[in-house]
């Protein structure tokens, strides 16, 4: 299958995107606010934000050339010229049909600092995260590409449309190419782009609908000796005023993370106070093993839930109709069914 499939945005989901591309020491996860208190509580507690996915509604003048030249209070929108792009930014133009959300990840992947490490086995017990073969030979194959190239790259590698793919809902029934409906002004279309510092001190915004990167401010990285904070706060000024400008139409909005591994960062610490003297019963040991329970189970629901996602539920649909239809009851459970969505349709006007 040649075409991209649409897929939720859910940190359980990209997580396990991420792995199969053979990303290793990362994970994604959700954040429900922005405010000082709780970007430092997520740098706190992830230890490392390689970048940001943000999740907007799109609309026409929302996501072209026409929409970012400038925002109202006069920063420049404009995205930079291949020669105002530093030359170790991976930026790629999407090309490809339903492949923002996969190349956002990308942008953040591709982009963030050790990224080349490929060896899992050197670093399995590392802080650093682990790009993996596949992705460190992309970068390397793309790296004197222009911009709609490596999206072009990007939308024919086999490995990662599986991969992608592999999320996509199961179909009733199969339709021809030619029969598959275009979206309209009046259908819900949702756009992925990402966020992500660079070395130079600026923080960058990756569409991949754009002609190039935004710069959306720089920061100071040796601010408060927090590495991650600086440039999270010029990211948010950027995503706040993205928000800002639909705030009266529109709400549908999602804000995720690419960090550190937690279940890395909470053995990193049990390993510096065992090697400290602590006892294994010491308190702050128990708490910190409770918390690695706690992110083992939550992985473990992730497994689930995306393998409910991939399940072809269809054949119990079929055998629920017929078990209804013989035993008489389907008109009348229809009937019900019916009513039900009626009322919570009301209740949500």
């Amino acid at each position: 299958m040649s075409d991209w499939c649409t897929i939720e945005s859910d940190p359980g989901v990209f997580t396990s995107l991420i792995e199969s591309f053979g990303v290793k020491n990362a994970q994604l996860t959700e954040l429900w606010s922005i405010d000082d208190d709780s970007l430092k509580s997520l740098i706190g507690s992830y230890g490392k934000v390689h970048g940001l996915i943000f999740l907007f509604k799109w609309q026409s003048g929302s996501g072209g050339e026409s929409s970012s030249s400038d925002q109202e209070d006069g920063t420049s929108r404009k995205p930079l010229g291949p020669e105002e792009t530093p030359e170790d930014l991976f930026f790629a133009k999407q090309v490809t049909t339903n492949a923002c959300a996969t190349q956002a990840m990308l942008s953040i992947l591709l982009n963030s600092a050790n990224n080349d490490n490929d060896d899992t086995d050197a670093n399995e017990n590392g802080d650093d995260m682990v790009l993996g073969s596949m992705l460190s030979s992309l970068k390397e194959f793309t790296t004197s590409f222009p911009s709609d190239l490596k999206g072009e790259a990007i939308g024919a590698s086999d490995e990662i449309r599986t991969a992608h793919n592999s999320f996509a809902r199961k179909e009733v029934f199969l339709m021809d190419d030619q029969k598959k409906r275009i979206a309209t002004d009046d259908d819900d279309v949702f756009h992925f782009i990402a966020y992500v510092p660079h070395s130079n001190g600026v923080v960058y915004e990756l569409d991949g609908l754009q002609s190039g990167p935004i710069s959306v401010g720089t920061y100071n990285k040796d601010e408060d000796n927090n590495d991650d904070f600086p440039w999270l706060s010029t990211a948010r000024k950027a995503i706040q005023t993205r928000i800002e400008k639909y705030a009266a139409s529109e709400i549908k909005f999602n804000l995720m993370a690419l960090t550190r591994d937690k279940r890395v960062d909470i053995r990193s610490k049990i390993s510096k106070i065992t090697q400290a003297g602590m006892d294994q019963g010491d308190e702050q040991i128990q708490s910190l093993n409770l918390e690695l329970v706690h992110e083992e189970e939550q992985r473990q629901q992730w497994k689930d839930e995306n393998e409910r996602r991939r399940h072809n539920y269809l054949p119990f649909c079929m055998e629920l109709i017929r078990a209804l239809a013989s035993s008489g009851t389907l008109q009348e459970s229809t009937k019900k069914a019916n009513e039900k969505m009626a009322a919570a349709r009301l209740k949500r006007l």
